[in-house]
């Protein structure tokens, strides 16, 4: 009987507390700048992530004036519905230099940036490993769903960005990419649209590792391919796991594609489960004649299956933003806050 009139009295007290954190959003900050200069409420962008609310009211808009910002970040899992907005994608740079085998540090570690917080939206920034041409070295990690980066540039050499997340959604739109081995990896479903990827050497655009079941993995629409004049064999793609998926839809191939297109990891087993494909590519490095007898080329039926709408479906769709989500994307410059700057 004691205990149960302690317990009443502790959520008698506790009660507006805790009604004013689910009821009141008016009370959190929602938007931050970062400068470097000291105009910005911090100069560090991993003090303005610290200081945000998690698992917020509303959503978060980080503002990231123009800079270098010599810095590992990570935005956890319970930082939702966040968006950084960068003041300009050439000059707003986050980069770092770390690699696999500095210290302990392993692929998944060497990030410059980790994006662990779903409904993530990132604009007109770089993200940059800077170790060099040393290994394993990530710009970017990502394992956040419904992840959108839009007009952002992703700079480094091997392992350059890591799609995380086995049910995890993201969608680069007008982005640039560069690396050499394995460049883009992992295995969420990914569309990149209307991208521009750059190989720096000799060896593989893709590695995924798209989960088992699943209908889709990597999708390239309409993206751009170029190659450094050292290049003079380059694959679409290899199977980091089996079961893996990409397909490159209107993109543009140079001539230095291998004519196989493809490489099976030095594992025919792959070949039975991989999905490879490609549509309508244009460009030197786009003749389908000499592709590996295990991939494919999609018919016009077939390349109607690859919307956003059908890539992207969920097993809820009654959730809110669930069907839309990757359509939430702004189409007007931002307005920079003047009351958020000193």
């Amino acid at each position: 009987m004691r205990r149960s009139l302690t317990v009443l009295f502790y959520l008698l007290v506790a009660a507006p507390g805790l009604l004013a954190q689910t009821g009141n959003a008016q009370q959190y900050k929602y938007v931050f700048t970062v400068a470097k200069d000291g105009t910005g409420d911090y100069k560090y962008i991993q003090d303005a992530i610290d200081a945000m609310r998690v698992f917020p009211l509303a959503s978060i808009t980080l503002y990231i004036k123009n800079g270098v910002y010599n810095e590992k970040i990570e935005l956890p899992a319970n930082n939702t519905d966040v968006t950084f907005i960068g003041e300009s994608v050439e000059k707003t740079i986050i980069t770092f230099n770390d690699y696999s085998g500095r210290g302990k540090l392993n692929t998944f570690t060497s990030y410059t940036a980790k994006i662990s917080g779903n409904r993530f939206v990132a604009e007109n920034i770089t993200f940059a490993n800077s170790a060099g041409p040393v290994g394993q070295a990530l710009a970017l990690y990502v394992d956040a769903d419904k992840a959108v980066f839009k007009n952002c540039r992703f700079l480094g050499h091997q392992d350059t960005i890591y799609t995380g997340g086995e049910t995890a959604r993201q969608y680069f739109v007008n982005c640039y990419i560069e690396g050499t081995t394995d460049y883009i990896f992992g295995p969420a479903t990914t569309v990149f649209q209307n991208c521009t990827i750059r190989s720096k050497s000799n060896s593989f655009i893709t590695a995924a590792s798209t989960t088992q079941g699943k209908k889709y993995g990597y999708v390239f629409l309409d993206c751009k391919i170029l190659a450094d004049s050292n290049v003079t064999k380059l694959y679409l793609g290899r199977p980091w796991r089996a079961y893996a998926k990409t397909v490159f839809a209107r993109c543009e191939l140079p001539k230095v594609i291998a004519p196989e297109g493809w490489n099976n990891w030095g594992n025919a087993e792959n070949e039975k489960t991989a999905f490879y494909a490609e549509y309508k590519s244009i460009g030197e490095g786009a003749d389908a004649g000499k592709r590996v007898t295990w991939s494919k080329q999609l018919n016009d039926k077939e390349a109607k299956d690859y919307t956003l709408e059908n890539i992207f479906a969920s097993a809820n769709p009654s959730m809110p933003r669930e069907a839309d989500w990757f359509t939430q994307i702004r189409t007007k410059p931002f307005e920079w806050p003047k009351e958020n700057t000193k």
